[in-house]
Parts: C-alpha cells; structure tokens; sequence
C-alpha cells in the first residue's frame, strides 16, 4: 500500500524508514539505496536496518555541488556509515553533469535536465531515487535489473520511496518504477 504524506520534507523521515523496513518483510529486496547529503539520513536509515540482511548503499553530493573542493558528506557520519557496514558512494549526479554546466555558462537545457525535470512531476523525492539508482548501478554497488528499495527527499531528510529495478545510465529506459512505497503531496 502507498503512503502519501501531506506535504515534502524532512518531517516524513521516520515514516519513510518505517515503510522501507515494512516492504522489506516481504523478503525478495537485497539492496536498499538511501539519499544522503551530510550522512544524518544514511545513519537513521543504518541504524533502522540492523537485522534486516538488507546491504546499505548511501548516495552523496558529489565533491563541489555546492562550494568548490568541498563535501557536504560530515566525516562523523561517513565513519558511522563504513563502520556500521554501509557502502557510501560519491559521484557525479546522473541526471545533471556535464549537461547542467553547459546550462548555467551557455543557456538553454539538456534532454538529460528534461529527463530531470519530467520526473521532478512526480516529486524531487521521486526523481532522486531515479538518479541515486542510475548512480550505485554504474558504481556496481547494486545489480541493474534486480528490484532494489530507493529512498529520497526535498533537500534534507526522506520523503519518498519506491522499488525500482536499476539501469546504468547508458541503458537509461530499461529503469521501471515498480512500486511506489511513499511520497508526498505536491504544493
């Protein structure tokens, strides 16, 4: 059953965890990738699936989304996350790049900000589990075509979830959105 929250933001996080761990007692997803800026959303989502035999996957900011040379990733939170046995992915965003530097210097969009913001219709939530996938599928940090648990937000926090079975980027239509676990209202 879909849970739809009044409206995005980080106040839904705790609700998010709790339907994650619940469609995970169905037992047939391994993988379970969670959005994370400073790592306070990977932790929550760590701490919430000891025992599930559910394998961690947290996807950050890449080095410079925000200030040159700098990581949003706190170092605190990186450390809980390796040592609690999650695997922490940093890398360049799939659904912006190089597209979204052409962009800002020249103008105009890309297919791939288009891609971006069509799936922005159905939340920034939505559309980050799309690209967080995209994203530990080409790192090989989960299995493209296997149904994996994706977690996202608006801004900070979770507040959507669905199962998704991963592509890499260059096979970007073989993703399907096969349920969708939680997400919000849209202003």
């Amino acid at each position: 059953m879909t849970v739809q929250f009044e409206a995005p933001g980080t106040m839904n996080t705790d609700a998010v965890v709790q339907c994650v761990l619940n469609r995970l007692e169905i037992g047939d997803i391994e993988h379970v990738v969670v959005a994370t800026t400073t790592g306070d959303t990977g932790v929550r989502f760590m701490d919430a699936l000891k025992g599930t035999g559910a394998q961690l996957i947290c996807v950050t900011h890449h080095m410079g989304f925000r200030e040159p040379n700098q990581i949003e990733l706190e170092p605190m939170f990186a450390s809980q996350l390796r040592e609690g046995g999650a695997r922490v992915l940093t890398t360049s965003h799939a659904l912006s790049g190089i597209a979204r530097s052409i962009s800002k210097t020249f103008g105009g969009t890309s297919t791939t900000e288009l891609i971006a913001h069509t799936l922005r219709l159905f939340g920034q939530g939505i559309k980050v589990c799309v690209e967080i996938a995209v994203m530990a599928a080409d790192a090989g940090f989960v299995p493209a075509g296997r149904d994996v648990i994706c977690v996202g937000g608006s801004g900070r926090g979770a507040d959507a979830s669905v199962v998704l079975k991963p592509a890499h980027m260059n096979a970007f239509f073989d993703i399907k959105v096969r349920e969708i676990l939680c997400w919000p209202k849209l202003p």
